[in-house]
This record gives C-alpha cells, sequence and structure tokens, in this order.
C-alpha cells in the first residue's frame, strides 16, 4: 500500500479538534512512563527548517565523513622526485598545528597541539588534528619533530602518537619533559619513544637529514628545524619572535641564523600569528623588568596570571620574588606542573624555602606574597577566576591585592575575562594589565610581529613560500608581506588544512593537488576520539538554541489508539505549566496522527508512524513558536 503523508498540522478543523478534545483525558502533566512491561521501539529525532523536515539520525550523511575524503577521492601515491608538504592543522585556525612532510618513501611530522573546544564544539574536551592521511601511511613515517613544548604543538602528541604508529619523537630537554607529563595522563597509551636533541645537531630519519637551530620564543628550548632536500633545506621555524634592541638583532639571534647565510632555502614554512601587528614584538627582557619594578613598589599581596607555559617569564618572578625575601605560592595544576618541570630541566633552583603551599600564604604579612595563578583568559574553573567570583576552596581575594594579567586576552575571550575582572574590582583588588597606563611593562607576545617576520624572510631567502599558524586572513597578509619583499605570487601557496602541495621533481615548480587530505575536526570528547562526532555536536548545539521536545505516546496494539493522554517533556524549549494551550493543541494533533495511521494501517508500520508524527509536531511548534526544537517521538506499543 503506497503511503501517504495523512495529515498536515493545518488539517485538522476546529470542529475535529473540539470533538478528539472531549476525548482527551488531559493530565497537563509532564513526565514519563516507567513501566517495564511496555515494548519501546526506537525512536527518533526531528527538527524542523524553513526548507523542510529532516530526520535528525540521517542529516549528516552528506558530512558524516567529514575529517575523511568527502568524494571520495583517492589520494594517488607520491611520484618519484616530488616533495609533498601537507598542513594537516594549524591553518584556517590558530591552534592544533602539525604538519607532514613526504619525501619518496619517509615521512616527516612537525608537531602535533591541539586546541580546546569553541562554539563549534560544545561540550567537546579539545580538538586534535586529523591523521587520517598519517594512519594510512604510518609505515613511512620516520618521526615527529616537535618544536616547542607550547600545547597547541604538544597537546595532541599522546593521542596522535598512538594513530599514527607511535614513531619516534625528537625534541629539545624542556618540550620532552613537558610531553612526558602530558603523556602521564594517558597511562594505557604506549609509551612515547623520547629523544632529546640539541641546537645545532643534525639527525638522520628514514633518508631525510634534518638540522635544528634556536629561535627565541616565551618558553625555552624552542627549535627551528631544517629539512633538507637535493634542492636546498625546508625551513621551519615553529614560533619565533626575533631577540632585538630597537630593531637590531642581538650578536645571539645573528649567530644563530647565520647558517642561513650560506645555506639554500627551498621553502620557508612560518608563523603568522602576528602578522598584521606593525613594527617590531616587544623584546620579553622589558617583560622582565617590568614586572621585576611592580614587585619592588607594590605593597600588599601580589597575584600574578599568566600563561603556564611562559617558563621564562614565570623563572624570572620565582627569582625575583626570593631576592626581596617573599614567599611564591603557586596555585593551577598547569602552573604546578610546569614550575615543577623547569626546576626539573634545571632552568631555575628555586631556595627550599622560597616557594610555599597556597594555604599557607595567611601566615605571611601581605607585602611578602607573591601567587602565580592560571586563568589570565577567564576561563571557568580556573583558578583565578573562580576567586573572583568567591568559589576558591582554598584561597580569597582581599582588599588591598594586586593582580597583574600577564597575558593579552586571547581573541573571543573578551567577555569572559571583562566578568573575571568586574568580580575583581567588586572586590576591592586593584588590576594592572598589559594595556594599564605606565612604564611598567606586563605583557609581550611570544610572535613575530611585521619587521620581524620580513627579517626571517630576508635572512632565509626562501625560493618558495607557505604562511602557517593562522586564520586564512592572516595566511593572506603573510602572502602580501612576501610578496611585497619581492618573492613572486606563484611561489607562494596559501594552505587549508588538507591541502596537499608539491613541489616539481625538479624543483621549479609548487602547486596544490585537486585532492585533499582528510583535515575535519577529530574530536576528543570524554573518552571517545575521532572524526565522525559530527551529528552529536550538531544536536549539542541545536539544543542549546532551542532545546528540546519529548513526546511520549503509549498505543493499544489491539485497536490502534491512544491508552491515555500522550506525556510530554520539554527541555530548554518552553515552560509547559505557562503554555497549557500549545499543549493542549499539540496532543490533539497526535491523537489524530497516531490513531488516523494505526487504524487504517495493519501492520502497523512504527518507522513511518514516527516520521509523520515527528514531522507533523516540529512544523506545528515552529509555526507557533519561531522555535525549532529537537523532537523526539517514542512510541509505546502495549
Amino acid at each position: 500500500m503506497k503511503k501517504k503523508n495523512i495529515l498536515s498540522f493545518s488539517a485538522v478543523s476546529f470542529e475535529e479538534a473540539k470533538k478528539l478534545e472531549q476525548k482527551e483525558n488531559t493530565d497537563n502533566k509532564s513526565n514519563t512512563d516507567s513501566s517495564s512491561h511496555k515494548k519501546i521501539r526506537k525512536t527518533s529525532t526531528f527538527q524542523y527548517a524553513k526548507k523542510g523536515f529532516k530526520d535528525r539520525r540521517n542529516s549528516s550523511s552528506q558530512n558524516k565523513s567529514r575529517g575523511r575524503n568527502n568524494i571520495d577521492q583517492k589520494i594517488p601515491p607520491i611520484e618519484e622526485g616530488v616533495i609533498r608538504i601537507i598542513p594537516l592543522g594549524g591553518v584556517e585556525e590558530i591552534g592544533k598545528n602539525m604538519t607532514a612532510i613526504e619525501i619518496g618513501d619517509d615521512i616527516i611530522v612537525v608537531d602535533a597541539g591541539m586546541h580546546f573546544s569553541t562554539e563549534e564544539t560544545p561540550g567537546v574536551d579539545y580538538v586534535i588534528p586529523n591523521t587520517t592521511y598519517l594512519e594510512e601511511r604510518k609505515d613511512k613515517i620516520r618521526g615527529l619533530v616537535i618544536t616547542h613544548g607550547h600545547l597547541d604543538h604538544i597537546g595532541g602528541v599522546p593521542l596522535v602518537l598512538s594513530r599514527i604508529g607511535n614513531p619516534p619523537v625528537y625534541s629539545r630537554n624542556l618540550s620532552i619533559l613537558l610531553m612526558r607529563k602530558r603523556a602521564a595522563e594517558f597511562p594505557h597509551l604506549p609509551k612515547m619513544k623520547e629523544n632529546i636533541v640539541e641546537k645545532n645537531e643534525t639527525i638522520t630519519l628514514g633518508k631525510i637529514k634534518i638540522k635544528f637551530f634556536g629561535v627565541t620564543h616565551t618558553i625555552p628550548d624552542a627549535i627551528g628545524i631544517m629539512i633538507d632536500t637535493k634542492h636546498g633545506w625546508i625551513v621551519t621555524p615553529g614560533d619565533y619572535k626575533l631577540d632585538h634592541k630597537d630593531g637590531v638583532a642581538s650578536k645571539e639571534e645573528e649567530k644563530e641564523y647565520s647558517i642561513f647565510d650560506k645555506e639554500k632555502v627551498l621553502l620557508l614554512l612560518t608563523d603568522s600569528t602576528n602578522v598584521e601587528n606593525e613594527g617590531y614584538s616587544l623584546p620579553e627582557e622589558k617583560v622582565h623588568a617590568g614586572l621585576a619594578n611592580l614587585l619592588k613598589k607594590i605593597n600588599g599581596r601580589i597575584i600574578i596570571a599568566a600563561f603556564a607555559s611562559h617558563i621564562t617569564r614565570l623563572a624570572n618572578v620565582v627569582k625575583t620574588a626570593e631576592e626581596l625575601g617573599k614567599k611564591i605560592a603557586l596555585d593551577g595544576r598547569s602552573m604546578k606542573t610546569n614550575i615543577d618541570v623547569a626546576i626539573e630541566a634545571n632552568y631555575f633552583v628555586p631556595k627550599k624555602d622560597t616557594i610555599i603551599p597556597l594555604e599557607e600564604v595567611d601566615k605571611y604579612p601581605p607585602n611578602k606574597i607573591v601567587i602565580l595563578m592560571t586563568g589570565a583568559q577567564g576561563e571557568e574553573f580556573a583558578a583565578l577566576n573562580r576567586a573572583a567570583n568567591k568559589s576558591h576552596a582554598k584561597f580569597a581575594l582581599h582588599k588591598g591585592d594586586t593582580i597583574i594579567l600577564s597575558a593579552s586576552v586571547i581573541p573571543g575571550n573578551e567577555r569572559a575575562v571583562e566578568k573575571m575582572k568586574d568580580g575583581i574590582a567588586r572586590q576591592g583588588v586593584k588590576i594592572i594589565s598589559y594595556r594599564t597606563p605606565g612604564e611598567d611593562f606586563v605583557h609581550a607576545t611570544g610572535h613575530g610581529n611585521q619587521e620581524d617576520v620580513k627579517w626571517l624572510h630576508r635572512k632565509t631567502h626562501p625560493k618558495f613560500f607557505i604562511p602557517i599558524h593562522g586564520n586564512h586572513y592572516r595566511l593572506q597578509l603573510h602572502k602580501q608581506l612576501a610578496m611585497e619583499l619581492g618573492m613572486p605570487e606563484e611561489n607562494v601557496v596559501v594552505p587549508d588544512n588538507g591541502s596537499i602541495i608539491e613541489i616539481s621533481p625538479d624543483g621549479e615548480k609548487i602547486n596544490v593537488r585537486k585532492e585533499k587530505a582528510p583535515a575535519g575536526l577529530m574530536m576528543v570528547d570524554g573518552i571517545s576520539v575521532g572524526d565522525d562526532q559530527d551529528v552529536v555536536i550538531r544536536d549539542r548545539v541545536m539544543l542549546a538554541q532551542d532545546g528540546m521536545f519529548v513526546i511520549i505516546a503509549v498505543v493499544d496494539q489491539n485497536t490502534g489508539k491512544l491508552k491515555k493522554s500522550p506525556d510530554l517533556i520539554s527541555r530548554g524549549f518552553v515552560y509547559l505549566k505557562e503554555n497549557q494551550e500549545l499543549l493542549r493543541q499539540v496532543r490533539i494533533i497526535i491523537r489524530k496522527s497516531v490513531e488516523d495511521i494505526t487504524t487504517k494501517t495493519r501492520p502497523v508500520d512504527f518507522e513511518y508512524l514516527k516520521a509523520n508524527l515527528g514531522e507533523n509536531i516540529s512544523k506545528f511548534l515552529y509555526q507557533k513558536t519561531a522555535k525549532r526544537p529537537l523532537v523526539i517521538p517514542v512510541i509505546l506499543n502495549v
């Protein structure tokens, strides 16, 4: 029998509604029936959109393999003599940096970072680069090389390694120690194969020779990477800034980069984070001097909120406080972890009684206390935010305290930071930030500004260029900067995540293949890791926007009629007690939809019944409320 849409919500006349209403035994309550004797049919979720109804179970079918090749395209093997570069993260975004470089039968992976959940991935713990391309070629991977120890470069290391065959890892001492701490959070994964390298060292992975050089960043042991090819070096410094004084590079910096005075650079891949900022970046030594001056002149307790990864800055604060006879307390897991790692790596060795437990700060005069805290970005559960909203279990702000926010506000965090600052100000606490007028600098970026970037381009004089580490518009700005310095446009490639970029066998041309490597979000959600959670994420977004509406209908299997008035549950949609008329109309439509099908069609096609019911209610609710909740029909056949 050919099915047809038996009922649309508008098909019920006023007279029919009145008759149906008389048959209703409306209890106007929202509850669920927990009877164990009822057979529960499979439920579905529905959402009505202006362009038509969609079953939420299948609405993502076209995107189900978001992380896979969207059109089942097959990526051909690399041709002889070709050099293949694939950014798998860190372009189109800031964070989760990872790039694969493939030459012949060897693949070198540079960095494996992460970024935290955004409004596009609610509830997700964090996101790592998509590893599908590498998983399919894990037998060719010779090593993972890490430029430095920030989470956007090492945060995904344990999970990425476990997915790509656990190749050996190469980096400097501090980065290895930080990765070891990170890997300790995943005891079920294979042990990391650690290899400590130093700047100016050369290693060979497979048939590929790699050199390292030191770069300036806000974390010690940052290194740049040079990968040898028959046409010259592929160079990436990771994240860097220029160590300079009034635009003149320091002797140490000139010495590190002197390697490029004679070397031929085929390709430069470099950071675009601050490419829109004019001038040179502020030297970190000015921040050290500014913080030291504030520690000397401020009376009362000082709370410094900073990125826990700014180890050089934090070590300088501890050293200065120690010289002034002040005690240091640490708050925040990452802060404690990174300070412990820095001490283990011998970057500084505080006196035995310099660092005290947070619980003991009230035992000392206020002017003898400095507290290093996490939470400068207003993170909900970070130490400073808990102190701001008075929910901290071990610490309370006092009038007369001074808080130094030694970090700039990451784009997107502005509202959270402002709310946190309000909470701090209400407690009579003074706030000093990088925007506070004065001669004492409290923060400097770790990424090069325009002039730093120009200096690097001139120093390395590359033939080809790929901008990385930035949103697309930043990459485009970096392309324009390179062209202003004389780079031909055809020698610059602005990539997307997953772009397959190839340099010709003769080393004369660079191009982007039409195929793309899988680059969809690889989401870490609790114990689940994968690139096929789109429907889960979209449902979370829909629930956050318009909530859900659950229908529980009990059908008599003998008569095909409802045994009782349907139960209705609303979560995040409407408040049921104040919308009784809406519920009355919904129950009328439910009864009409169900009984028209069950009494006329035998045996009952419950899948069709649910689809019909979900569609009708979704359309009706949208017409009445202009909202699109997820509608979940549950049919109980008794």
